[in-house]
C-alpha cells in the first residue's frame, strides 16, 4: 500500500516537473536544421523564423545547415533526434518526394514526424542563362525538341521539388532535358549563373533578385496563378503548357513523440510570426505566400502531396533509384 502510494506520488512529481519544463521551454539552445545549403529558400525562411522565435520565446535559436542526398541527410537526422523540442527541421516539398525517388530512404515522412505548421508555399520559376537563345517557354520547348537530350538543367538535388517540376514539364511538353543535380538551390543557381548549366528551376525566394538584375532570364512560374512578387512572368499554363501546376512548400516539423504542448506552442509562435507585416511583406516580395496551417492540417497536406507526386512519378515513368 505504502509502496503504491510512493510510486504514485513519484509519478505525479515527474509529471509536474515535465509540465513545468515544457511551460518554461526553451531552457537551452534550440537547433533548427535546414537540410540544404545556405542561400536557398528553406534556409532563408528558417533564419527569418529562428530570429523571431528567439525574440518571442527567448533562448538561443540557431540554424544548422545539413545538406546532402537530396536533403535526406538533414531530414533523417531530425527524425532520429530526441523528441524534446530542442531539434526541429524546416523542410521543403522534398520531404514528400524523397520516398518516391529513392529506395533506401531511412525516414517515413508521416510516421517519423510531428508536424508543426506549413509555413509558406510558392511557385518555382523556370530560369535560363542569358546566353541561351530563348526568351519564352515555347521557344525553349522548340529548342529542346530540335536538340533532344543536349540541353541540361540544374536542380537542388534528385527528388527535390525543382527536379520533379522539370520532370513534369518534360512529360507534359514532350521534351528531353538532362538532369544535373546539385546539393541545394544555392549551388544549382550558382552553376547556372556561371553558364555551366543553361537551365534551372528555382524557388522565387532565391530567383527574384537575379531576375531583376538581369543575371538570369525567367520564362514561367509553376503555380496556377502569377506570383505577386513577379507579376510580369506568365504561368507555365499561360506560356504554353496547359494544366501544368507544381507549387513548392515549406514547413516546420519536430521528431515524432515531441510533447503536444511544445508542438502547439511552436505552431502558435509560427502563426504570429507569419502575421507580422514585415514577414508578410518579405514573403510577398519574394513571390511566396504565408500559410500557417494547424499541425493536423499540415499532416493531411503532407499525405496528399505524397499521393500526388507518386502518381506523377508513375505517369512520367520515374523509377526510384
Amino acid at each position: 500500500m505504502h509502496r503504491s502510494l510512493l510510486l504514485g506520488l513519484l509519478g505525479l512529481c515527474l509529471l509536474i516537473g515535465e509540465g513545468r519544463a515544457q511551460a518554461n521551454y526553451p531552457q537551452r539552445p534550440v537547433r533548427m536544421v535546414v537540410p540544404s545549403s545556405p542561400g536557398g529558400g528553406t534556409d532563408i525562411l528558417a533564419r527569418v523564423l529562428a530570429d523571431y522565435f528567439s525574440k518571442a520565446m527567448g533562448g538561443q535559436w540557431f540554424v544548422e545547415n545539413r545538406p546532402g542526398a537530396g536533403q535526406s541527410i538533414g531530414i533523417e537526422a531530425v527524425a532520429r533526434s530526441a523528441p524534446d523540442g530542442y531539434t526541429i527541421v524546416m523542410v521543403a516539398s522534398t520531404l514528400a518526394l524523397n520516398p518516391i525517388m529513392f529506395k533506401n530512404i531511412r525516414y517515413d515522412p508521416v510516421r517519423d514526424f510531428a508536424p508543426i505548421s506549413q509555413v509558406a508555399s510558392l511557385p518555382n520559376v523556370l530560369l535560363v542563362h542569358p546566353s541561351l537563345p530563348v526568351t519564352t517557354l515555347k521557344e525553349l520547348i522548340a529548342l529542346a525538341k530540335l536538340k533532344p537530350g543536349e540541353l541540361t538543367y540544374a536542380s537542388a538535388g534528385v527528388g527535390t521539388s525543382p527536379h520533379m517540376g522539370v520532370e513534369l514539364l518534360k512529360y507534359m511538353a514532350g521534351i528531353n532535358l538532362v538532369h544535373v543535380p546539385f546539393r541545394g538551390t544555392g549551388p544549382a543557381v550558382t552553376e547556372t549563373l556561371g553558364g555551366h548549366v543553361p537551365i534551372v528551376l528555382s524557388n522565387t525566394l532565391t530567383a527574384k533578385s537575379l531576375i531583376e538584375n538581369g543575371k538570369l532570364r525567367a520564362l514561367a512560374v509553376t503555380g496556377a496563378k502569377r506570383a505577386e512578387g513577379l507579376p510580369d512572368i506568365p504561368t507555365m499554363a499561360e506560356a504554353g503548357v496547359p494544366g501544368y501546376e507544381a507549387l513548392q512548400w515549406y514547413g516546420l516539423l519536430a521528431p515524432a513523440g515531441t510533447p503536444p504542448e511544445i508542438v502547439q506552442r511552436l505552431y502558435a509562435v509560427t502563426t504570429r510570426a507569419l502575421k507580422l507585416p514585415e514577414v508578410k511583406a518579405r514573403l510577398v516580395s519574394d513571390g511566396a505566400e504565408a500559410v500557417g496551417s494547424t499541425p493536423s492540417d499540415f499532416a493531411q497536406f503532407i499525405k496528399s502531396e505524397i499521393e500526388k507526386w507518386t502518381n506523377v512519378a508513375r505517369v512520367a515513368n520515374i523509377q526510384p533509384e
